[in-house]
């Protein structure tokens, strides 16, 4: 089974975070929430808390298939600032393992200089971060191993590629038929 590790910073976009968290698990993947602060609990943007699975300095990336960040603020900036979780992103960077990004957390991976010549889409007003990146306006985009989305409203269609990337296009065709999303 495939595992993917959801980071939870303070800030994060709870709609973004809930919704790929809830489809990824009814594709039957090993999801696994991650939180970037000392403490299990992580308040999101709109003061909802949620309890993550484990902590960033417990988690074993070894074992890690896809690393996502859900955006929101200042939960993108949050994650942004995170040395850690940047050394782990350059590392799929560098394995080619699937790395995803929402909102205006795509910022992370613009600032670390990953997405050159690549197509990407991000929240209105940070594709400035996104350095060399090839900015699109559809609600999601994928170039290779890395897969950006838009915003709240392109959440659950981001987490439909997701699965399609994970498991198969049949997989996420059936849950969005099942999710009433038109793909």
């Amino acid at each position: 089974m495939k595992k993917v590790a959801i980071h939870l910073a303070t800030g994060f976009e709870e709609v973004e975070a809930i919704s790929i968290i809830d489809v990824l698990r009814r594709a039957g993947l090993k999801v696994i929430t991650v939180s970037m602060e000392d403490k299990r609990e992580v308040t999101g943007s709109h003061q909802i808390q949620v309890i993550a699975d484990t902590l960033f300095s417990e988690l074993d990336y070894h074992s890690i298939d896809a690393l996502i960040l859900p955006g929101g603020m200042p939960g993108a900036k949050n994650l942004d600032a995170h040395a850690g979780l940047k050394e782990q992103i350059l590392q799929f960077d560098r394995d080619k393992k699937l790395l995803g990004a929402i909102c205006a957390a795509p910022l992370v991976f613009g600032h670390l200089d990953i997405l050159k010549n690549k197509e990407v889409v991000c929240y209105p007003g940070h594709e400035q971060e996104l350095y060399g990146a090839k900015i699109q306006t559809t609600p999601v985009a994928q170039d290779g191993h890395i897969i950006t989305s838009r915003g709240v409203g392109t959440a659950l269609l981001f987490s439909l590629k997701l699965v399609e990337l994970l498991v198969d296009k049949e997989k996420a065709q059936a849950l969005g038929k099942a999710m009433l999303v038109e793909m």
